[in-house]
């Protein structure tokens, strides 16, 4: 079955924190690893967490295989920009002049953007980058991106010096990157969002930033930890009806813990009708996990559910 994400050579996942991103990357990277495709996951100085997900080596500033088709970096700003400025530079000596500086570095720490707009570039930088017949080393790289603010900001970056900088070197490299963001053939945004009220409001809110502020193409909604229904509506209402409860009925354990499902699945219904009624993009339902996410095969069981 052919996916919107097939065909896309840059992927952005971001959404609101502690929704699973990191999931998502990994499942999506094993996805297309599956399909033949070389996959980079590009993380900006992350707590690392994919190498357990994916039960590889650890991932540090060097790119590192973890499993077969699948490799990953985690992208620090000061080494993403001592290697922007050494392409830039060329002689290693100048570079040393003018990066090593300590006024220069205070400068640079200080600029609005740099840092985000240094991470992101490396990351596009590697979608450029081609093996010695001529094909490229990766055919797509993830981005898992910062949460929703932050993942912005990043993405805001190109843009600022496409709009503002004077010419040169870096509004070049930020033009050819902005162009591959913003065609829907060759990228596109992941959000990453649970079936909670205030995730899927702050997603509703990114899509619509997305596409009216940046006018970058949102490929889909992932909609992670999505419970199964265990109660009817009518059971739902039965256990959350006010009752007179007898001393011997205040210490039901399993009449408490089916309330507190019965809420958790309203909570859940509500958001997902809200959504359905809300996005234009294909909905991604990942169930929620049990045991413990942090291994292969739940990634695995997960990456099944992506088509």
């Amino acid at each position: 079955m052919t996916s919107p994400l097939d065909s896309r050579r840059f992927l952005y996942v971001t959404g609101k924190g502690g929704v699973g991103k990191t999931t998502v990357t990994a499942a999506v990277a094993l996805v297309l690893a599956s399909r033949g495709k070389r996959v980079l996951c590009a993380m900006c100085q992350a707590k690392e967490r994919l190498s357990a997900l994916l039960e590889g080596p650890p991932v540090g500033d060097e790119i590192v295989e973890l499993q077969h088709n699948i490799w990953a970096v985690n992208i620090q700003p000061e080494v993403a920009l001592a290697e922007y400025g050494q392409m830039t530079l060329k002689v290693r000596a100048v570079y040393r002049a003018v990066f090593e500086n300590r006024l220069v570095k205070a400068f640079l720490r200080a600029t609005p953007g740099l840092y985000q707009w240094a991470m992101l570039g490396k990351a596009w930088y590697h979608t450029t980058e081609t093996l010695p017949d001529g094909s490229p080393r990766f055919d797509v790289v993830i981005v898992d991106a910062p949460s929703t603010g932050h993942g912005l900001d990043m993405l805001r970056g190109p843009k600022v010096i496409v709009d503002v900088a004077p010419p040169g070197l870096l509004r070049r490299e930020a033009e050819k990157a902005w162009s591959m963001f913003s065609d829907p053939k060759r990228s596109g945004v992941v959000l990453v969002t649970l079936p909670e009220e205030m995730p899927v409001t702050e997603t509703l809110d990114l899509l619509e930033t997305m596409r009216s502020d940046l006018k970058l193409p949102v490929l889909e909604v992932v909609v992670n930890g999505v419970l199964p229904p265990l109660f009817s509506s009518e059971e739902r209402g039965a256990l959350l009806a006010p009752r007179d409860l007898d001393p011997s009925q205040l210490g039901d354990a399993a009449l408490a813990a089916g309330a507190r499902r019965a809420r958790r699945e309203i909570v859940q219904h509500d958001a997902l009708v809200r959504l359905r009624e809300s996005v234009d993009v294909p909905l991604v339902y990942l169930p929620h996990v049990f045991a413990d996410v942090d291994s292969l095969k739940a990634i695995s069981d997960l990456a099944s559910r992506i088509h």
